[in-house]
């Protein structure tokens, strides 16, 4: 057994690779914008002359035992992002784990990045100890990985829990980058809260702080912080967002009675301005029989390192 693995989370906006040894230590980090690279091959040739540094730092390529990632609708299966539509490749199936063992020489493994985060919490985090739960990730767009009995869902397909594309508005809901309208993400993702934000501000004269800053450029951060100083524009679409999703998770206890609801991704580091209007939707709409067992956690493990160190976990497998 070689002493590193690699793991690779990569989101909508940044791609953050750790070298991890066996004690679940990060000891090399390094990191590239995920867009902005052209078509995939670039990217993928961006990321290895930026991994070659760190790489070098504990020996070289032949101390890596592999590499597994952690990407938008990652098949575990196949290998291959399916359809993402967060990323910026187009709707299209990437062999991305085949061309990062081409690349680096090592094999690869990979998965869901929310079903990685999952699996970081589950060795290492809040999660740890638990057989059931749900991670929700709250960034460019909405991820869950879903824990039954201990065991990630993956589905006879290996794309199972797409719970950011469950419609919570049906009718006249917002267009997804899906394909369809009023899916989970379009409203409680950080692009979903900018989104409310630019909307309040177009069709309403109410003074808030977030005129103060170019309508195209809102992001949720900007909500958070004008909601932290008591805006209370701002307060209300955190209140909205957070009721939404905790409406949507009272639904989502229906299919494993989780333990607890483990949210992750900038967003939820607003708090209690998002998790109180979170724990209040829940507590709203609810099952009776589910009532009052499962908790709502923000994940203990720091910003990408969940998912990192969960997708690393692939890697020692191979």
């Amino acid at each position: 057994m070689k002493p590193y693995v690699i793991g690779l989370d990569l989101g909508g906006t940044n791609s953050v690779f750790g070298i991890v040894d066996a004690n679940a230590n990060v000891v090399a980090q390094t990191s590239v914008k995920t867009r902005g690279h052209g078509p995939v091959e670039q990217y993928v040739a961006d990321c290895v002359a930026a991994l070659k540094p760190i790489i070098e730092e504990v020996g070289g390529i032949n101390k890596i035992q592999g590499m597994g990632i952690g990407a938008p609708n990652g098949n575990y299966y196949t290998n291959c992002i399916e359809y993402a539509p967060n990323l910026p490749w187009g709707m299209e199936e990437i062999p991305l784990g085949k061309m990062f063992s081409e690349a680096l020489g090592i094999p690869v493994a990979m998965t869901n990045d929310a079903n990685a985060a999952a699996m970081g919490e589950m060795a290492y985090g809040a999660a740890k100890g638990m057989k059931n739960f749900i991670m929700i990730t709250l960034g460019t767009g909405v991820g869950s990985g879903i824990v039954c009995d201990g065991k990630m869902v993956y589905g006879s397909d290996g794309l199972a829990g797409e719970l950011g594309h469950v419609r919570v508005e049906p009718h006249n809901g917002r267009e997804c980058g899906c394909g369809r309208t009023g899916c989970l993400e379009t409203y409680c993702s950080a692009t979903g809260v900018a989104r409310t934000a630019r909307e309040i501000i177009e069709t309403s004269d109410a003074p808030t702080l977030l005129r103060e800053i170019p309508l195209d450029q809102i992001e949720s951060k900007d909500v958070s912080i004008a909601a932290g100083k008591g805006d209370e524009v701002a307060k209300s679409i955190m209140d909205f967002t957070g009721r939404l999703l905790g409406r949507a998770c009272a639904d989502f206890a229906c299919f494993n009675s989780p333990e607890a609801f483990i949210f992750f991704g900038g967003l939820v580091k607003a708090g209690d301005l998002i998790m109180d209007p979170i724990r209040k939707g829940y507590e709203e709409n609810i099952l009776k029989c589910y009532a009052g067992k499962a908790k709502m956690l923000v994940s203990q493990l720091d910003d990408a390192k969940a998912a990192v160190l969960g997708a690393s976990a692939l890697a020692w497998e191979l």
